[in-house]
């Protein structure tokens, strides 16, 4: 939590008021006053990270097949951006609407000159298995951003649903701080246990929705928990009772509003 009140990330940059995974969405969250940003990574054929959350290319972009057969230079010739509402009536600058890779955002973040969270989820399953995690700490390495310390001006944390992406996190880069992200509650969880690897606890609102207990739970056991993805006010009602550490939002100006209104825990 920061001033009291859980920290609040734009999920996939703010996925609401622009499109997701661009570097016009994450740069407009951050002058909105969010906390941190949230991005997932995906590996392209010729080893690349780039910032797409679905498989397949289809729904985000006006290319098809899959993110892990193309090559960075094919993606790039693609538009990421016509397909999102809010498109039509803003001044796009190109570079801000182009692909996104990790190593471009990392840059971006690094030259806002504050403090910024990271959450990056790493997407399994994939062809690539290990290498995700793998090429990911080398680029986190080469940004002195893999032993974190206080002056960081990003701080990262890896975040999956895969178990296993993050006891790899943790063999390779043990002081960066890991979510398990949940969907349903797996055996031992219910009672507040996470797998090894595993630090924070990362709750779906649906699944907050249906065990509302839950989050006690996991703070009982000394987890801290991030809920994801909080968009209506009858759900952040619900998240800020539970008193979580941070709110993941495809809304996150909506959020910070309503923390104003809300007096510090």
């Amino acid at each position: 939590m920061t001033s009291g009140r859980p920290l609040v990330f734009a999920h996939r940059g703010g996925a609401d008021a622009l499109p997701e995974h661009t570097l016009a969405a994450y740069l407009r969250a951050l002058d909105e006053g969010a906390d941190g940003v949230e991005c997932d990574v995906r590996l392209t054929r010729d080893g690349h990270l780039v910032c797409v959350h679905d498989r397949r290319l289809n729904r985000t972009s006006n290319g098809t097949g899959l993110v892990s057969a193309k090559t960075l230079a094919e993606l790039e010739e693609l538009d990421f951006a016509s397909w999102h509402p809010a498109a039509a009536a803003e001044e796009w600058l190109a570079d801000h609407v182009r692909l996104l890779t990790l190593d471009r955002l990392l840059t971006a973040l690094r030259d806002r000159g504050r403090p910024v969270r990271l959450l990056i989820e790493t997407k399994h399953p994939s062809r690539y298995g290990a290498d995700v995690e793998r090429r990911l700490v080398e680029m986190l390495r080469r940004y002195g951003l893999a032993e974190p310390k206080p002056d960081d001006p990003i701080h990262v944390t890896v975040m999956s649903f895969a178990a296993l992406a993050l006891r790899r996190i943790r063999r390779l880069a043990p002081r960066i701080p890991t979510v398990y992200l949940l969907e349903i509650v797996p055996p031992g969880v219910g009672r507040g246990r996470l797998p090894f690897g595993a630090r924070i606890a990362g709750p779906g609102i649906g699944l907050i929705r249906s065990r509302p207990q839950l989050v006690s739970a996991l703070r009982a056991a000394g987890h801290q928990t991030y809920i994801w993805t909080v968009n209506e006010e009858p759900d952040l009602d619900l998240v800020l009772a539970q008193h979580p550490d941070g709110i993941i939002s495809d809304r996150p100006k909506f959020v910070l509003d309503r923390l104003e209104k809300v007096p510090p825990v």
